[in-house]
Order: C-alpha cells, then structure tokens, then sequence
C-alpha cells in the first residue's frame, strides 16, 4: 500500500532479474525500480493515488511476461516461455496435442533422436525423472512438432563456460509453444553434461514444448539454484553434434542462423 504520509518517499517494486547467462531462457526484462516524491499540496490524496494505480497498470500491460512454456523465461528461465502456436507439421496434421498430453508409464523409456545439419542426437527419455514432462515431450516429437524447430540459444556461463543449446520453439524466437503448458514436476536428479530439460518461465506450469540440453557438468550448480526445470532424459549420443551447434553460434547467445532439427523420431526403448 503507498505511504499516505505527506512529503514522503515512496519505492516501487523491484524485481531481480535472473542474468542472461544463469539460465536457459530469457526473461522479460523488468523494470527499474523508481522512487516518487509526492509534490501534490493541492491535489486530494485520493487522486494522486488513483494516478500512481493506473500508472502502475499501464506499466503492467507493457510489460506483461509471455504466458506457456520455455518462454524465453526464466532459463528455462526459459528460466527457459510463451504459448505460441502449434508446429508446422503439427497442424497440418492435427496429431499434435493441444493440451497436456498423457503421461509416460513408470518405468517405460523412448529414444528420441533429434536430426540436424550437424548429425543426429539420440536422447533416452525416462518416465521415473518426470513422467507428465517425458510424456509430453515425446508426443510433440511423434508428432512431427520439432520438425524444422530451431535451436534459438546457445548460452555461455559469464566465465564463457559453454552452458546450453536450447530449442523447442515453433517462431524460432524463445517465445512460442505448442498452446498449452503442463504441471511442474520435482527435480530429483542432479544436471550435468547431457541432461535434457524443459525450460520454461518463472511461474508455476509454465513448460510448454522448449527443451534444452546441458553442455557442461559446472552448469548443474546453476541450473540446480533454481531447480525447477524438470529432467526428461540424457544424451545417449550425439553431444559432439550438441556441442557443434553451440559452436556455430560463433559465441552469440541467438544465433542468426539457427541450427535446427530436422526430423525428430521416437523408438521404443
């Protein structure tokens, strides 16, 4: 509530902002923190609340933060997010789901393996580290969603450490998603080198189809102050390719020419 006191200052809220580099999707930038001196002798009180009320609502529909999964959040803040539309091959099709998909039974595994320009990278998705996650994760890649989806990031640690390459984005932009998100899930492994994630916003049951992979084993200290991005699985194969498309990028954190996947296939295991 703002200090009714004359003459006294006032603090806006201020949000910390997760650094580019701590995590694996953007986040809306926040704004800065100001403080307001009233200077209104004449003005009732009443008005000059309902003026900082407004002020403060037209702040919040400039800058409202993307709703879905892997937003360019929070890695994935991510925090790796927004809903955008639905894939390509997706809606041609209309196979993709439109909503959380089902589960992956405890116990089962697939392989997804993500075809690229660079070679293939084969990842065995496990049920028991987030079944509502891997379930959802593989009936995108079924159904042809990353088919010609892009890898938009491939961030570094501030130290220059190599720390993901994240993809999963229909627009290419870190803000799309398939159109819905799912339940956020318990972490209950460690990250390292190899392990894939979904990225996704600061809020609660933000995931929605962004993923990443982790570069380096230093990355799990990060990425584990949050832990929040639920694991689906780890590199069987392929991180040469993985680090290839890193090193693509030439060192930029949005490449502009994006590696992208271009044919994503289920096996069973």
């Amino acid at each position: 509530m703002p200090d009714q006191s004359r003459g006294k200052r006032r603090r806006g809220a201020q949000k910390k902002a997760v650094p580019p580099a701590a995590a694996p999707v953007k986040t809306t930038k926040p704004v800065d923190s100001t403080s307001v001196t009233s200077r209104l002798p004449v003005v009732p009180w009443l008005t000059a609340g309902a003026i900082v009320v407004v002020a403060l609502i037209a702040i919040l529909v400039i800058f409202r933060p993307g709703t879905g999964a892997g937003t360019g959040g929070v890695v994935a803040s991510a925090s790796p997010g927004a809903s955008g539309a639905a894939g390509a091959s997706g809606a041609a099709t209309g196979a993709c789901p439109t909503s959380q998909p089902a589960a992956l039974p405890a116990g089962e595994t697939r392989t997804v393996t993500l075809d690229t320009p660079k070679g293939a990278i084969a990842i065995k998705v496990e049920a028991d580290l987030s079944p509502i996650a891997a379930g959802n994760f593989v009936a995108l890649s079924s159904c042809g969603y990353y088919d010609g989806t892009v890898f938009h990031r491939t961030a570094a640690l501030q130290d220059g450490t190599p720390f993901v390459i994240q993809g999963g984005d229909p627009t290419g932009t870190g803000t799309g998603g398939p159109g819905y998100t799912i339940t956020d899930e318990p972490v209950t492994t460690p990250y390292k080198r190899g392990t894939v994630a979904m990225a996704r916003t600061a809020d609660p049951n933000s995931v929605g189809s962004q993923f990443f992979i982790v570069l380096d084993d230093k990355d799990g200290a990060v990425l584990s102050s949050a832990n929040t991005y639920q694991i689906i699985g780890n590199v069987t194969s392929g991180m040469d390719v993985a680090d290839a498309i890193y090193a693509a990028s030439g060192g930029a954190e949005n490449p502009t020419s994006p590696i992208p996947v271009t044919t994503a296939t289920v096996a069973t295991p």
